[in-house]
């Protein structure tokens, strides 16, 4: 008898181990990184996402939500762009595989995600232009007759 509780006391101290260990790499394992990066051509532009500014581009940020964002992209000289993208989910983060992916996957999973948008020089138009309009504009009012400008 007391040669089997030796022998079980003999291996609770690695089964102690084995057990703290278990846990350790239970805590330690899983973490997925998502960032977004948006680039303009040409750089420099302010960027905003989702009404928060991320800084100056390349900007980028990381983000914790998929769904569809609204990106703002504005430079002096330049049309001001508000885009709508939808950021999907890649296949790890589906309902039940997220917790593995999120939690017990040994190691880091990144997932980036990168915008690009080509910026569009504002044309301005000749001043001429917008007197002749104006004008127009002034006598259909004064004639009573409004016309949808061309």
């Amino acid at each position: 008898m007391t040669s089997e509780r030796q022998k079980r006391n003999q291996n609770t101290p690695e089964r102690w181990i084995l057990l703290i260990a278990l846990c350790c790499l239970t805590v330690l394992a899983g973490c997925v990184r998502r960032r977004m990066t948006v680039r303009t051509s040409p750089p420099g532009a302010t960027v905003s996402v989702d009404n928060q500014v991320i800084g100056t581009s390349p900007a980028a940020t990381s983000f914790v939500y998929y769904g569809t964002r609204e990106f703002r992209i504005e430079k002096d000289g330049y049309r001001t762009e508000t885009l709508l993208r939808k950021i999907n989910p890649p296949w790890y983060e589906f309902p039940g595989l997220d917790f593995i992916s999120e939690s017990l996957w040994p190691g880091e999973i990144r997932d980036e995600r990168v915008i690009d948008v080509e910026l569009v020089p504002k044309s301005l138009e000749k001043s001429s232009e917008v007197i002749d309009r104006a004008d127009s504009l002034r006598s259909q009012s004064i004639s009573g007759m409004i016309t949808s400008p061309k």
